[in-house]
């Protein structure tokens, strides 16, 4: 697919998603917003892609909204006309938002976050959806809504509770404090932190790689049931899983992952 702010770069059974928007730190512009959930769509119909790589082109991964969507939101509820509809729109506008972040969230697999420079903001938002998030040790992260009187409402504030917990949320999203790579590890809100970027991606492609070489609808399923999991109570967690395994678990790739093991082989598992 063509794409105007973002950038899909297809490597065997990796792709790379690139915010493309360098000159303007990957800020988030209408158009981006917009064409995030069409990528997510895109890369679900690809059936040889088992892992996508999350990153900024250029320094920054993303530097947040752009001002120029807020002021535009601001002209829209603020003119003349009516208030009712108007506020109607925003909140339209508020559920599209979240529903991009969503998409990030539901993609079928495994999201790896590899994040440089700025992260603000909506920023966030999108490495919360994400599996996993790796950073160099001088990224800069940032909850930064309070500062521009918005409440955060793309699901910073309902994501990260069950990754670095309630206080932590709460302290990070009252104060807008701006934080380095080394802190979010230390917080849980990252899984690694590297002194260089190339560091950074090195790791990310050799974990890339190692994912995608096990069997993709397993990988698939535990992707499903973490998020399952995380949204229900550990009895019904259970009772999804019992069902996935039901329908899913004597398949090829079991045989083939048994095969192996016994024939001290790395398996190969069909796309």
């Amino acid at each position: 697919m063509n794409f105007t702010t973002l950038k899909i770069e297809l490597d065997g059974p990796v792709a790379r998603l690139l915010l493309n928007r360098p000159d303007k730190a990957n800020a988030m512009s209408e158009a981006m917003w917009a064409e995030l959930p069409q990528a997510a769509a895109w890369l679900n119909t690809q059936k040889q892609v088992r892992v996508v790589i999350l990153a900024g082109s250029g320094k920054h991964f993303t530097a947040g909204i752009d001002l120029e969507v807020l002021a535009g939101l601001s002209q829209r509820v603020l003119g003349p006309g009516c208030p009712a509809r108007a506020r109607e729109y925003l909140r339209d506008w508020i559920l599209g938002a979240q529903a991009t972040m969503t998409a990030i969230e539901n993609i079928r697999v495994p999201v790896i976050a590899a994040i440089t420079g700025a992260c603000v903001g909506a920023g966030v938002d999108m490495i919360a959806a994400c599996d996993l998030r790796y950073a160099t040790a001088d990224a800069k992260f940032c909850i930064k809504e309070v500062d521009l009187a918005v409440v955060a409402d793309v699901g910073t504030v309902q994501r990260l509770q069950p990754i670095i917990g309630y206080g932590r949320v709460a302290e990070l999203t009252y104060t807008a404090e701006t934080f380095d790579g080394n802190k979010a590890e230390r917080i849980g809100l990252v899984n690694g932190v590297f002194t260089t970027s190339e560091a950074l991606m090195a790791h990310v492609e050799t974990l890339a790689r190692e994912l995608a070489a096990k069997s993709p609808i397993t990988v698939r399923g535990v992707k499903k049931s973490l998020l399952y999991s995380r949204d229900h109570t550990v009895a019904e967690g259970l009772e999804f899983v019992a069902g996935w395994n039901a329908a899913m678990l004597i398949s090829a790739d079991i045989q083939e992952a048994v095969g192996a093991y016994l024939q001290k082989r790395k398996p190969t598992f069909a796309d």
